[in-house]
């Protein structure tokens, strides 16, 4: 680089030196052109650039990470809807023979029945109320009446009903269900009437 630039002054100066003394260019003031136009050349004819550094080759992406995995949502259980509670009741009559106070067997037989549809209710109460026909003295048939409603209750609690269970109450000839003027309307007036309360879950 500094040799061209010598070989450029010195032709520079020798071309000024040709033009002041008002010289013909000769073949040697060509050259001298040419070797002024060499040394520019020279002057700038660029260095040669360094390679350019190879890029860095890009890191790796780094791995997806793993997709959460979904979260299981727990449903709480639904209640379970609770047991209906329904009102049951039944009822049945016990006819008596004349001033008596034992079940008689018809009797028992439909206290039985009575006894079976039962299993299962949760009992509120059993209600057993006494009557009777007409014949006789208001206080004697009051008396008989509770009687009769006792003995139903004796056998319901030998069934298995509890006791505390069962109210009992006389109604004497006060509230006849027929004529007490006629032997079948007596018969069906001396009885016993049963209702029985409570509920059963569904």
């Amino acid at each position: 680089m500094a040799e061209c630039a010598r070989r450029s002054r010195r032709a520079l100066i020798q071309i000024g030196f040709l033009i002041r003394t008002g010289g013909i260019m000769t073949k040697k003031a060509w050259l001298l052109l040419l070797a002024l136009a060499f040394a520019a050349g020279c002057a700038t004819q660029e260095a040669p650039k360094p390679a350019p550094a190879p890029e860095p080759k890009p890191a790796p992406a780094p791995a997806p990470a793993p997709a959460p995995k979904p979260v299981q949502e727990i449903k709480p259980e639904a209640p379970k809807p609770k047991p209906v509670a329904a009102k049951v009741t039944f009822a049945a009559d016990v006819l008596f023979d004349f001033d008596k106070s034992v079940v008689k067997p018809e009797g028992k037989s439909k206290l039985d029945d009575l006894s079976n549809k039962v299993r299962g209710v949760n009992l509120e109460v059993v209600i057993a109320i006494g009557h009777a026909d007409s014949i006789g003295s208001d206080a004697y048939n009051q008396k008989l009446s509770v009687r009769r409603a006792e003995s139903v209750k004796a056998y319901l609690v030998s069934k298995g009903i509890e006791p505390n269970r069962v109210y009992t109450e006389g109604k004497g000839e006060k509230q006849p269900v027929a004529d007490n003027k006629t032997r079948e309307g007596r018969a069906k007036n001396r009885r016993v009437e049963i209702e029985v309360i409570g509920t059963r879950r569904q």
